[in-house]
């Protein structure tokens, strides 16, 4: 993996500050890049490369003012096309659509078609990124739609073997 997002939930503001300073060493020494999920504070206070907003996130422009036109922003926008285009407008660095498939993490979540990628990415300039039910199999299709990255939890550590998991995802991200 390239890039490592931190994601917890929890109102545990010790537990997570820790698990973040520690994540963001760990992605310092093997060169990758570390971002924090919906806290552009913690962001900050650990030293990550940049944030991930979500639609109850906090605006852009607040983020950006807090940590600084170096640090990356990245912007949710679901299956929304309008949300993507205001957030490359506002500044933001990249974007997800998603769930892209079936997933167990976030079962309830709107759906983004094959379609609306296309769509997407011939209006959007930044780089976009795919979620929710990410695995090997199904990655060929998001590439060829146009995204640029994929963000992965169930397709890496909801199968068998993580390593192999990652192999093949990498494979399919990188021989289109």
């Amino acid at each position: 993996a390239t890039t490592l997002q931190y994601r917890d939930k929890s109102r545990d503001q010790g537990k997570r500050r820790q698990q973040a300073q520690l994540l963001a060493e760990l992605c310092h020494d093997r060169g990758a890049t570390f971002i924090v999920n919906d806290d552009y504070k913690l962001a900050a206070i650990v030293g990550a490369q940049g944030v991930h907003l979500g639609e109850d996130d906090d605006q852009l422009a607040v983020a950006r003012a807090h940590l600084g036109e170096a640090k990356l922003i990245g912007v949710s926008c679901y299956n929304q096309l309008t949300l993507a285009t205001r957030a490359q407008q506002q500044g933001a660095d990249y974007v997800a659509f998603g769930r892209c498939f079936p997933s167990t993490t976030k079962p309830g979540e709107r759906y983004v078609t094959v379609a609306q990628i296309r769509q997407a990415r011939r209006q959007l300039t930044i780089p976009i990124v795919g979620i929710g039910g990410i695995t090997a199999g199904n990655t060929r299709t998001l590439r060829l739609a146009g995204v640029d990255a994929v963000a992965v939890i169930g397709g890496l550590f909801s199968v068998p073997d993580s390593e192999i998991a990652a192999r093949k995802l990498c494979e399919q991200m990188e021989n289109l």
